[in-house]
């Protein structure tokens, strides 16, 4: 089992499938480099105001973390609500939900000296677990290069198989990979997937903006209604607000004033 990169096609449902088997895949080609650009420069100055606040054993004291990312970057639209990715997603949710969502959207800028994070899963969040059903998928975006120097993130194939969460105590070096890839490539791994940050080594930052994408059905880990500001929202694409949780689930879940496809914002515009 190996951590593939596969640059995208026409044909999502390869990459799915990797995803599938291993639990995670580095995917190219998805944005134009000027994207990467123009989000790292919108999130530089947030990253030096409020990025050390949320310094703490598990996020790391040598690490930067800032959330509310489409507030503060209007480019990252670009990378939520990406066609190509959202192909690729869609082969990974939908089978288990009418419609997806964002859970959360987080910067995380890792500085030279900061040691491996704690391994996790993304959809502990929610106190259920379902075998066979992903509940939600994670996208890390590079915003540099991530090397083995600089802290790229560690991933723990195929652990999204595993029937006892604590089988991560038993896990060997050797059975950690690390999503090596180049500025704006994308790690696309299942919610379920024990990973976490790697030890910074060098002497070089490197900065990427992870998104998580959750059935529809659920609550989403960050309330995007009070975290993004209504004149944001408005800025953004019905792609992107309806990721945000502008939308219902199905003709009954999240109703409002009975708009036939469940979509809150589109008679407002």
């Amino acid at each position: 089992m190996s951590l593939e990169t596969i640059r995208y096609s026409n044909n999502p449902g390869d990459i799915s499938q990797s995803i599938a088997l291993s639990g995670a895949a580095i995917v190219l080609d998805l944005v134009e480099a000027t994207v990467i650009d123009t989000v790292k420069e919108e999130l530089r100055p947030h990253f030096d105001q409020f990025g050390s606040a949320q310094r703490n054993e598990f996020n790391g004291h040598h690490t930067q973390r800032i959330s509310k990312i489409l507030e503060r970057s209007l480019e990252s639209a670009s990378l939520i609500g990406n066609r190509k990715l959202l192909s690729i997603i869609d082969q990974v949710l939908l089978p288990f939900c009418i419609n997806y969502q964002i859970g959360s959207t987080t910067g995380i800028e890792i500085y030279p000296g900061e040691s491996e994070q704690t391994l996790h899963t993304d959809d502990s969040i929610y106190p259920l677990s379902l075998p066979g059903m992903e509940l939600q998928l994670s996208v890390m975006w590079a915003l540099d290069d991530f090397t083995e120097e600089n802290g790229a993130t560690r991933i723990v194939l195929g652990s999204h198989r595993w029937h006892e969460p604590q089988m991560v105590n038993k896990v060997q070096s050797e059975d950690i990979v690390q999503a090596v890839m180049p500025k704006g490539a994308a790690l696309i791994y299942l919610g379920s997937v024990w990973h976490g940050g790697g030890a910074n080594r060098s002497n070089h930052l490197r900065m990427g903006v992870v998104n998580t994408y959750s059935l529809g059905w659920l609550r989403q880990e960050v309330n995007q209604y009070l975290t993004v500001s209504e004149e944001t929202v408005m800025k953004c694409s019905e792609t992107v607000q309806r990721l945000m949780g502008y939308q219902g689930h199905g003709q009954y879940l999240g109703r409002y004033e009975n708009d036939p496809d469940g979509y809150w914002l589109g008679k407002h515009q």
